[in-house]
């Protein structure tokens, strides 16, 4: 293990004691602390901040930040989980509209591109801090008088269940690194440009029919992906040797809703606090 790589460790040692908020000493105290050059310290720090543990605030110090939530990719409800983690989930509707599903949604959704569908913006909440925007499209036939209040602080699974008879059985998504936008930044309360995860998802119901387009914007500061890595089985019961991603996560874990039904984030208490 390099000098580094082992300054690196004994302060996010240091780190994991302190509460969220908390700054850590000063560069120069660290270094004589922990026996090693300004350099070396500067440059665990650097890494400690890249990988979301640290927060440099410009002439204040250093500051121990929000862990993020893992994110296992499963297809589960996020208010109920956020629930059972004793963490209070929201929803703010920013617009709702219908439209005309053109090519590229009718597609996906499998619908004429002359369907209505209706879209919802908006965002998503875990104690009270905004963790993602989405944008959901949904065929307008499957939801008749479909509200913006319906969406305030409430399952979009449940109400498809509980109002129109659909129970959300199965789902595709993709995932991949971008930035935001202006508007992302503005509603996520996040500077142009932050890392971010984009999923697009679609779920379809027990009976097959596709219910719903879903495009995410996740914050890149808050939330890990997570998955258990299993061998891959051929015919004769012996292992391909390529993995498989399965679903996985622990309540709030060390780093880190999407919409209703997407992967949602599990977390874990760090060190003596919960996060």
């Amino acid at each position: 293990m390099s000098k580094q790589e082992e300054t690196r460790d004994r302060v996010l040692d240091l780190v994991e004691s302190l509460e969220v908020g908390r700054p850590i000493p000063a560069e120069r105290q660290l270094a004589v602390d922990l026996g090693v050059s300004r350099l070396t310290v500067r440059a665990a720090l650097d890494e400690l901040v890249r990988d979301g543990y640290l927060d440099r605030r410009h002439g204040s110090g250093t500051y121990v930040t929000e862990p993020k939530i893992a994110q296992p990719l499963t297809l589960t409800s996020f208010s109920e989980d956020m629930r059972r983690r004793g963490m209070t989930p929201g929803s703010r509707t920013l617009e709702l509209t219908t439209t005309t599903a053109g090519a590229r949604l009718a597609h996906r959704l499998g619908v004429s591109p002359e369907a209505r569908l209706v879209r919802v913006k908006r965002l998503r909440l875990a104690d009270n801090q905004p963790m993602a925007m989405e944008v959901l499209h949904v065929p307008e036939a499957l939801v008749p008088g479909l509200t913006r209040q319906d969406f305030e602080d409430h399952s979009f699974y449940e109400l498809l269940r509980e109002r129109y008879s659909i129970t959300i059985a199965s789902g595709a998504q993709s995932i991949e690194p971008t930035v935001t936008s202006e508007e992302e930044s503005e509603v996520l309360n996040v500077p142009l440009h932050t890392p971010a995860f984009l999923f697009e998802r679609t779920t379809a119901s027990e009976s097959g029919r596709i219910v719903e387009f879903v495009r995410s914007i996740y914050r890149g500061d808050r939330y890990r992906l997570v998955a258990d890595l299993v061998p891959q089985r051929s015919r004769n019961g012996r292992s391909a040797g390529a993995p498989r991603a399965d679903a996985s996560g622990s309540p709030r874990e060390r780093r880190g809703d999407h919409h209703d039904g997407a992967p949602a984030p599990h977390s874990s208490n760090r060190g003596k606090n919960a996060r």
